[in-house]
């Protein structure tokens, strides 16, 4: 069931309902990048800023699903007191699925060696 809030919301939308989910997941994607690189990173917290991520992002709507994964490979022992990695966009994998009415969109961001980038891009658009 559509609310009063959601249908008046829907008057802002000039597109298909496949635009909008992959407007939404692009917003989805953007904000992960931009809130969480450069918060400080170890070992001991990368799985805990993982699940934060999903969590704050799952809330988020038309959220049907999100994965995070953070590579491990960049990490390293901290040298002295002073010395701590913070998160960059090459470390970020995340899968995420947004659904609107019969429309699902999967999209991901991932580091594109080739490119030295880190990519966010649609997967698939599929229509119940």
């Amino acid at each position: 069931m559509v609310s009063d809030r959601e249908k008046l919301a829907d008057k802002y939308f000039n597109c298909t309902l496949s635009e909008r989910a992959v407007f939404e997941s692009g917003i989805k994607l953007g904000t992960i990048y931009h809130q969480f690189v450069g918060t400080p990173l170890s070992s001991s917290n990368v799985e805990s800023l993982e699940r934060a991520i999903e969590d704050g992002v799952r809330v988020q709507p038309f959220v049907k699903d999100v994965h995070v994964h953070i590579s491990r490979e960049a990490l390293r022992r901290k040298k002295d007191e002073f010395d701590y990695q913070t998160l960059t966009g090459a470390m970020l994998e995340v899968v995420l699925t947004i659904s609107i009415e019969d429309v699902t969109v999967v999209s991901e961001m991932k580091f594109v060696k080739e490119l030295n980038y880190p990519l966010m891009y649609v997967h698939s658009v599929t229509k119940a």
